[in-house]
């Protein structure tokens, strides 16, 4: 795992790679909670974007970067799937649409993971 990165930063990179995904797929306005700079996201949402990083980031080096094989649509069902883990650890009882499946997910949302998949695959790696 990239070491050096320290987690607030790892957390960063996801939340950043999240907005500039929400930006472009979003159709119209989007929420404010969808764009809230980093400085402002709760801290349940930082300790879990940090995680969803780390997940992410570990899954392309236990395959030796061979996710980059993956279509667009398994990338963002796993960082869908890394998410809904971290809303259950801090939610008991998580509202549906918060843990709803990919294919119940809307197109911008699945376009942001996967984006946010292939931003985290070019980060350099040590």
């Amino acid at each position: 795992m990239r070491s050096s990165t320290l987690p607030v930063e790892r957390g960063r990179v996801f939340r950043e790679a999240w907005i500039a995904g929400v930006r472009k797929h979003y159709p119209g306005e989007p929420k404010p909670g969808y764009v809230t700079p980093w400085e402002e996201t709760p801290e349940w949402e930082r300790e879990s974007a940090t995680a969803v990083y780390d997940q992410v980031n570990a899954f392309i080096e236990a395959t030796d970067g061979a996710t980059a094989k993956l279509t667009r649509d398994q990338k963002g069902r796993f960082v869908a799937l890394c998410w809904i883990g971290q809303i259950f650890k801090h939610f008991p009882d998580p509202k549906p649409a918060y843990v709803a499946d990919w294919d119940e997910l809307p197109k911008w949302q699945q376009e942001t993971d996967a984006d946010i998949f292939e931003h985290i695959e070019r980060e350099p790696r040590q």
